[in-house]
């Protein structure tokens, strides 16, 4: 079995990310150089593309925007890019290359369906009512091109000040999925926004999010940032409270928590962000689709475990297979209990691997 790698962090956020680039030195600035190439290509962001001076440029004014919006995670940053040698616009890319490419598409003159989207993530959330033992769960598998499955890691950060944390995530990026010691979990599907702009990318959400203690506060960390793309965001916390929201850089649809498990993948489900997405292949929009259909089938009978949603991220199409063209996989999966504070999280597809469990 393939076991996670787990990077410890502790310390202050410029010390944690120098260690954090120290640790992955080469791993984050390869990862690094290809994502900032692929950022302008036509096939990511549906125009007619953009030159690296231009999308270098776009980042460096994304920058301003992180600043303002969480800037001691830029000093975590910060600290990554003098252990790496790499520029602090570069690893903005490198952190929310999906939500970058929203704000390079915005951009262009001309715009046509995007034919490298990649459909990332199945993901769900269930109410304690709907669980064997009463205490409720977050999951999702994280799927992108299968040439990333080998930058995964696990972050457990101890931060001088605010709640601790686990995250699942890539060499070079602040945190996608999480849950801290205040029973705060996050995670997220990737959107098609049609509506970016100069703005702030999600791992910076997902990071600010687990600094809160209270979940209100953690979905104001959504609902009021300056977004610079579109992600759908799930949370949800100890007491049994979660939310799902569709997020576009011009506007959240929150869905709260019932009795009934939610269940998202990556198209929009209501008018207001269907019509501020971009088109998606009809290939790209039916594998969403097949995605969400299995997960709602598989949560709606009966009460069920940590196992058995386990079992969900493994079953086909939830747990997707690379082929071409596009060559994307579940590069791994994480579940959390925040009642529990348990965390078990995978290395590369589910069906191939063995959950580990760790706890906060």
């Amino acid at each position: 079995m393939k076991k996670l790698r787990v990077l410890e962090l502790t310390g202050s956020p410029y010390a944690m990310g120098y260690a954090h680039g120290l640790a992955y030195r080469d791993d984050i600035r390869r990862y690094t150089l290809e994502r900032v190439a692929l950022a302008g290509s036509p096939g990511w962001t549906g125009g007619l593309g953009m030159e690296q001076a231009g999308v270098l440029a776009l980042a460096e004014a994304c920058v301003a925007e992180h600043e303002r919006y969480a800037p001691d995670l830029m000093e975590e940053v910060r600290g990554t890019a003098d252990a790496t040698g790499l520029r602090v616009a570069e690893l903005v890319i490198t952190n929310g290359f999906t939500d970058f490419v929203d704000a390079v598409y915005a951009q262009a003159r001309q715009r046509v369906v995007t034919s490298q989207a990649a459909d990332d993530c199945t993901a769900f959330l269930v109410p304690d009512n709907r669980t064997a033992d009463g205490h409720g769960f977050f999951g999702q598998t994280w799927d992108m091109h299968d040439d990333s499955t080998e930058f995964v890691i696990l972050l457990r950060g101890r931060p001088d000040t605010g709640p601790g944390y686990l995250a699942f995530s890539i060499t070079g990026c602040l945190g996608m999925i999480g849950m801290n010691d205040a029973g705060i979990a996050i995670g997220i599907n990737n959107l098609l926004g049609g509506d970016g702009q100069v703005g702030v990318t999600w791992p910076f959400v997902v990071r600010k999010a687990l600094q809160q203690t209270e979940i209100e506060a953690a979905l104001a960390c959504i609902t009021e940032a300056k977004l610079a793309g579109a992600h759908n965001y799930l949370l949800f916390d100890a007491t049994g409270r979660g939310y799902n929201v569709e997020a576009m850089s011009s506007h959240c649809e929150v869905t709260a928590l019932n009795g009934e498990a939610i269940v998202h993948t990556n198209h929009c489900l209501f008018p207001q962000t269907i019509q501020r997405s971009r088109p998606r292949t009809a290939a790209s929009q039916a594998a969403s689709a097949a995605r969400l259909t299995e997960a709602q089938a598989f949560l709606s009978d009966g009460p069920v475990s940590a196992d058995d949603l386990m079992e969900l991220t493994r079953r086909s199409p939830v747990c997707v297979r690379s082929a071409p063209p596009l060559h994307i996989e579940s590069c791994g999966a994480a579940l959390m209990r925040p009642a529990t504070g348990d965390f078990w999280a995978v290395w590369g597809p589910p069906a191939d691997g063995e959950y580990e469990r760790f706890r906060l």
